[in-house]
């Protein structure tokens, strides 16, 4: 009877240091995007004091960059948003901090274009040239942190879908 096991056989792999990956300084893959969204999120003393509102238009704070990539902290009055838009060859993670937002995409269904309404915590992964439109459609404000991978070069906007009502009018 062999009572060889694996462990046996290879050895702890916790003594072969050098078959251990290294930890990794800067997020190489989404699930290392989508984790340092969530610590960034979840340590609030780091950001919390640098938000500010403003009554004209969406403020945005760089908060990080490394390799490849950056952090973005946004806040979002009442009525506040985006446009349709896509992030060009950048993939990204939207984090919801504070407040609640609104996703739309031109994915459509019976009932018209795609919605998804963003509590705090909620997180969003999107793809290059994911087309979507980010709006607060609240009455209280809102922050979220947002992830590109690599560092957003572009925005282009888009002109709003025509809906079967707006072409009968």
């Amino acid at each position: 009877m062999n009572s060889d096991s694996d462990l046996q056989i290879a050895g702890d792999i916790l003594e072969v240091v050098h078959l251990l990956q290294p930890e990794r300084e800067h997020p190489s893959t989404v699930a290392d995007f989508a984790g340092l969204a969530r610590t960034i999120a979840a340590d609030r003393p780091r950001w919390e004091h640098l938000v500010r509102y403003d009554a004209t238009t969406r403020w945005y704070h760089r908060l990080r960059t490394g390799p490849g990539y950056e952090v973005w902290l946004l806040s979002w009055l009442p009525g506040q948003g985006t446009g349709l838009h896509h992030h060009g060859p950048s993939s990204g993670v939207l984090t919801v901090l504070d407040g609640t937002l609104t996703e739309r995409n031109t994915a459509s269904g019976p009932s018209g274009p795609a919605r998804r309404v963003l509590e705090p915590g909620a997180q969003r992964v999107f793809a290059p040239g994911h087309l979507h439109e980010i709006v607060n459609d609240s009455l209280e404000p809102a922050v979220s942190l947002h992830v590109y991978f690599p560092g957003m070069t572009e925005m282009p906007m888009h002109a709003p879908a025509r809906t079967a009502a707006r072409a009968e009018a």
